[in-house]
């Protein structure tokens, strides 16, 4: 799914607005235009398929997600190095391949609209202490993800 046309938010254009304008305009950009790609794998991927997607592809997280595209879950590679940690008997690879991703998830992932705005996203990540958040459509499959990184992107033109 293509992110939503972002706006041109020049130089030029934000010295021409006054004061609420910036504030206005800053509460106004959403998700959806901002959004970057999610890295996700499918529910019954085996964890054997997802950590090789997070070593190829460096990736520090990925969406679990079912047939339908939405996200069930959200699994960290520090996670991943925990569960393996803890296998105390047999830590052959064989073992890596019967553990589908759904069962490496433990909290649902809090997920926001395209629609909602950047800053409600950033105060939802600060509150659950979350690097990134999946951004859904109207259908609530995954479209994209918006992370601090986005946040430092798009927030600074409204405060300098």
């Amino acid at each position: 799914m293509p992110q939503l046309k972002p706006r041109k938010l020049t130089r030029d254009v934000m010295a021409k607005m006054s004061p609420k304008q910036r504030a206005e305009t800053a509460r106004s950009i959403s998700c959806g235009e901002t959004m970057l790609e999610a890295h996700w794998v499918w529910f019954d991927a085996s964890m054997a398929d997802v950590i090789d997607d997070l070593t190829t592809n460096n990736w520090d997280h990925v969406f679990v997600i079912n047939h339908e595209g939405a996200p069930q879950g959200r699994i960290h590679a520090v996670d991943v190095l925990k569960i393996i940690a803890r296998k105390k008997v047999n830590r052959d690879i064989a073992w890596m391949h019967g553990i589908p991703a759904q069962q490496l998830v433990n909290l649902p992932p809090i997920t926001v609209k395209q629609e909602t705005p950047l800053l409600k996203a950033g105060a939802l990540m600060l509150t659950h202490d979350l690097n990134q958040i999946g951004v859904v459509n109207k259908d609530g499959a995954l479209v994209g993800v918006v992370g601090h990184h986005t946040m430092a992107r798009h927030m600074p033109k409204f405060i300098l």
